[in-house]
């Protein structure tokens, strides 16, 4: 099957490459709309579309065409982006300083949810770091924020509760939900370790790693379905090495993934598309992307060799 994985970067905007990251190309004209691209989504009821959070606003790109979508938010840093499972049209905005944006129409108009995320934390202005939408119960949104804990709304934005319960230190940068035999099983990645919860989010529980690093940032589940998740671990932001570690259980138990290294710094970003489960992408804040074909098992360097690497994504072509 043919794919296109795509890197945002700070500061050289976003690459792309259709031959599994042997060669690269600028996915974005025009240094001005998209120079640094923290966040990036695709969805697939609508292949040809890429959207591109960036340092001012979304660029959304159709094809050869690109267009900055007009919002509320165009002079803020725009860290996360989410596209309903049902409804391309649907989507949530995450910014810097932290809030949260929804439009319904596809990015025509956009409405602020006012989560009541503070504004200031310890490390200046806080963000967005990721929005899930719940995979079972689509008004359930569940938002990681950096250094704001865990915010969940059940009624599509309507309230919001702010759940931080257990953790040391609230600042949180990956989410991940399991759903298996008819519970919800929560796992948040944050600056001094993995978290899980077991009762929606009330109470969090520190899990220790077996790694020489406790820091962990990307999250994700494998598109498998068989309880694989992938972990982004280092030594620090941006660190000077890292690891990628898998699960193969949803998240009891960790191995090394081991990537072929020197890893240059904390492995950030992991990428998957349920169409295809075998291939997975990961990569490093300073630059370094790999690449696995049998879902995490085994992992190749690819050739692209990047500045800070803040989004990654992939998904087929047609």
């Amino acid at each position: 099957m043919k794919s296109c994985v795509y890197v945002g970067t700070v500061g050289s905007g976003v690459w792309s490459s259709t031959d599994l990251g042997e060669t690269w190309n600028p996915a974005f004209e025009g240094k001005e709309d998209v120079d640094g691209a923290w966040s990036l989504s695709w969805h697939p009821e609508e292949p040809d579309v890429v959207w591109a959070g960036t340092a001012r606003g979304i660029v959304r790109r159709e094809g050869a065409e690109q267009r900055q979508v007009a919002s509320p938010f165009d002079d803020r840093q725009v860290w996360a982006l989410a596209q309903s499972p049902n409804d391309p049209d649907l989507m949530l905005a995450g910014t810097r300083p932290g809030a949260i944006f929804r439009t319904r129409d596809g990015g025509v108009s956009w409405q602020d949810l006012s989560a009541n995320v503070a504004q200031e934390c310890l490390i200046g202005k806080t963000r967005i770091t990721r929005i899930r939408f719940d995979p079972i119960d689509e008004e359930t949104y569940w938002v990681a924020v950096e250094v704001d804990g865990v915010h969940v709304t059940r009624d599509s934005g309507n309230t919001w509760q702010r759940l931080d319960n257990g953790f040391e230190f609230p600042d949180i940068h990956d989410l991940a939900i399991v759903h298996e035999n008819g519970s919800r099983k929560l796992l948040a990645a944050t600056a001094v370790g993995l978290y899980t919860s077991s009762d929606d989010g009330q109470s969090w529980e520190f899990q220790k790693l077996e790694s020489p690093w406790q820091y962990t940032r990307g999250l994700e589940l494998g598109g498998d379905c068989q309880g694989t998740v992938f972990l982004g671990n280092g030594d620090g932001p941006p660190g000077s090495t890292g690891r990628l570690l898998r699960s193969g259980d949803w998240g009891s138990t960790w191995q090394d993934a081991n990537v072929p290294g020197p890893t240059n710094s904390t492995v950030w970003n992991i990428a998957v598309n349920a169409t295809d489960p075998a291939l997975v992408y990961a990569s490093t804040i300073l630059g370094q992307v790999f690449r696995s074909s049998d879902c995490g098992i085994n992992w190749i360097k690819t050739s692209g060799q990047f500045e800070q690497i803040r989004a990654l994504l992939w998904h087929p072509l047609n």
